[in-house]
């Protein structure tokens, strides 16, 4: 089909084309008019999901996390909660406009009023984050512009009420919880550094390190050393006793006393003497006698301080034995006290673990009830509206003009259809070129229409248009 063909098709077949451009007009005019007029306003909030923290120093999410963190909070925007934050905010319970609409649309179902609306709200919101951003945009949909702004802002301020307030309940909830438990293990550190105290004045002891014991150590070792040496000494001058008992003229301290040395050099002289005077005077001169008299005397007298040696070394292991007694009585009695301090060292160690292991958990739940005290006292959210709504008037639908345009064109795309329909099915000449193709035979000429001569029936083939044809 060429254009010309299809210039004279529709041009005879202009009042189907015309009618169908007709009805599509009426129709886009009844749907402006049926249709209720409606209103969109966004409103744009960000998330701050990159900022450390700054009570709890948490590092910012990977962008998998950010992701599903977006989409949760886009669960959160539409929530029941949010919602009745924006019946609230907006008094919509006693909107005339709203309460007239309830009465309207509730005539059948009889739902109550909370019910209702917040299906209404939740029908009319469109909440999506943006793909390559932060961004979370609220869309609300109302019959005028006035309250779709309106409630567009009022669910952005609903949901960073809502996001600050599920940050800082569950906070301010173990903050009692780290309050109670605080308070809890106060009262076991006290307990458990009064035990510790109790203990240290039932023993006595201030502290006991191990300084202390080290010292008190080297004090036992220093007595035992002592006790060993003794010990070598008492049986040194227990041989020497019995030595004493048996021999006393062969023990060496009696040879090498100088006084029995000297006592037995005179002893000698006085024997040699009287044996000299034996053979010269005879053994009853008086010079015999008295030579004899001293030499008694003298062996007396060296009797005597050998005796006197001897009885020394019985002293001496009195003394050691006693000593020994002594300082073995000391050792056993720093023993004890070694001992002693060892388990009280001990004890004491057990119950200072105890206070240290109440301490820490105490300075522990202190630091998380100071931390989850700053988060339930937090004010600020990670999010706020970076655009808020507005009363865009031209963004209303049904858009009335772009209707009729889309009329305009729709309607004239499928006149010129239905014409080219209705000329498939009931095909007429209307050009020298139809002949060609409608009977296969060449066209020799065509006669002009007389200009004041009727032509009969558009579309028909008249007698003064009738071409003539060779046969």
């Amino acid at each position: 089909m060429t254009l010309q063909q299809l210039i004279l098709i529709l041009r005879a077949r202009w009042i189907t084309v015309a009618f169908v451009i007709f009805m599509a007009v009426v129709g886009a005019i009844t749907v402006n008019w049926v249709l209720p007029k409606q209103y969109h306003s966004t409103a744009t909030i960000v998330v701050d999901t990159k900022t450390t923290d700054p009570v709890n120093a948490v590092s910012p999410q990977p962008q998998p996390a950010i992701a599903g963190y977006l989409a949760t909070q886009v669960g959160v925007v539409s929530s029941e909660r949010v919602v009745r934050r924006v019946v609230e905010s907006l008094n919509l319970q006693h909107d005339p406009d709203i309460l007239k609409l309830f009465q309207k649309q509730n005539e059948t179902q009889r739902l109550p009023f909370d019910v209702w609306i917040s299906a209404l709200l939740t029908k009319n919101l469109i909440v999506r984050a943006a793909p390559d951003a932060n961004l979370i945009n609220i869309t609300m949909t109302w019959t005028d512009a006035i309250h779709a702004a309106k409630m567009a802002n009022a669910f952005a301020q609903g949901y960073l009420d809502t996001n600050l307030e599920l940050k800082v309940e569950p906070a301010k909830q173990y903050a009692n919880w780290f309050q109670d438990r605080t308070k809890m293990l106060r009262e076991n550190l006290e307990q458990a550094q009064q035990r510790l105290s109790a203990y240290q004045r039932s023993k006595g002891i201030i502290i006991t390190t191990d300084e202390h014991l080290d010292v008190e150590t080297a004090r036992l070792n220093e007595l035992s050393t002592q006790v060993s040496a003794l010990e070598g000494l008492r049986a040194e001058s227990a041989s020497r006793q019995q030595q004493a008992a048996s021999g006393r003229d062969t023990m060496p301290e009696v040879l090498q006393n100088q006084a029995v040395i000297s006592l037995k050099s005179d002893l000698s002289r006085l024997e040699a003497k009287r044996d000299e005077a034996a053979n010269r005077l005879g053994s009853a001169h008086p010079e015999m006698e008295r030579l004899n008299a001293e030499i008694t005397a003298l062996r007396g007298r060296l009797n005597t301080e050998i005796g006197r040696v001897a009885a020394s070394l019985t002293a001496s292991d009195h003394i050691n034995n006693q000593r020994t007694a002594e300082i073995r009585g000391a050792m056993e009695t720093q023993r004890q006290r070694v001992l002693q301090m060892t388990q009280a060292r001990n004890e004491i160690a057990v119950l200072q673990n105890d206070v240290a292991n109440a301490q820490k958990a105490y300075d522990m739940v202190t630091q998380r009830l100071a931390q989850t005290s700053l988060e339930s006292q937090n004010q600020t959210a990670n999010a706020m509206i970076i655009t808020p709504a507005t009363q865009e008037f031209g963004s209303g639908r049904p858009r009335k003009l772009v209707n009729l345009l889309l009329a305009l064109i729709f309607g004239t795309v499928f006149g010129m259809g239905l014409a080219l329909l209705r000329e498939r099915l009931d095909q007429r000449v209307h050009g020298d070129e139809d002949f060609r193709t409608l009977f296969g035979i060449p066209v020799l000429g065509v006669l002009e229409r007389a200009p004041l001569i009727s032509v009969g029936r558009p579309g028909r083939l008249s007698a003064h248009h009738m071409p003539a044809i060779a046969s």
